[in-house]
């Protein structure tokens, strides 16, 4: 795709989870790959209201070089993508059910939600809780680049989720797969309930393996 059809993508993509009720206010950002750098939502803008041409323009070293400031999360879409070399695209949203599940005390840091259906297991794997640090901390990037060895989805202490994928659609299908899951879990997390064994969850992995 050209450069323009990128940003158009892009902006589509953002009003649709803004749609979901994934981005209140001005909160969440996305960004994709280029040749010669990335695109980035800009900071303090509502996911439903973008202009693909005022869209964040950034060198491959996250320097500012075109259109409105871009996230103060930057320097978090830069460890991912420095981590996971295969990742075209990364999505971080507030989504509320995320949010709310990365404020509950307990959480496994390993995997902080359950197997509880094949989809999250197909489309998510492992979801590590990264620990509370101020937004656009330099500190969150360091952690996320840490933990994002070993899996393409985070969840942030409350603050939220980071997915990344092979290109702007798999993330988003990611970031929506992982939401649904938040919501899945808090409804059945009181009562009796039963997880995908570990058996299940292999034969998942074997037959679909995850591509980014």
């Amino acid at each position: 795709m050209t450069e323009r059809e990128i940003r158009k993508q892009l902006v589509a993509h953002c009003k649709y989870l803004s749609m979901r009720g994934y981005s209140p206010g001005t909160s969440g950002n996305l960004s994709v790959c280029l040749e010669d750098g990335f695109l980035m939502t800009p900071t303090n803008a509502s996911l439903g209201w973008l202009d693909p041409e005022r869209l964040s323009r950034l060198d491959a070293q996250g320097n500012h070089i075109d259109g409105d400031k871009p996230s103060k999360e930057v320097v978090v879409h830069l460890a991912m993508y420095r981590r996971r070399p295969a990742a075209r695209a990364v999505v971080h949203l507030h989504s509320p059910y995320c949010m709310a599940v990365s404020c509950l005390d307990g959480l496994d840091p390993d995997n902080a939600l359950p197997p509880l259906t094949p989809y999250y297991v197909m489309r998510i794997g492992r979801l590590p809780l990264v620990p509370y640090f101020r937004p656009g901390d330099i500190a969150l990037a360091e952690a996320v680049e840490q933990r994002a060895a070993e899996s393409h989805a985070m969840l942030f202490a409350h603050h939220g989720m980071i997915v990344c994928g092979r290109e702007m659609g798999a993330a988003v299908a990611a970031a929506e797969e992982l939401e649904e899951s938040a919501r899945l879990f808090l409804l059945v997390k009181d009562r009796p309930h039963r997880q995908l064994n570990a058996h299940q969850v292999a034969e998942l992995e074997e037959y679909f393996p995850r591509n980014i």
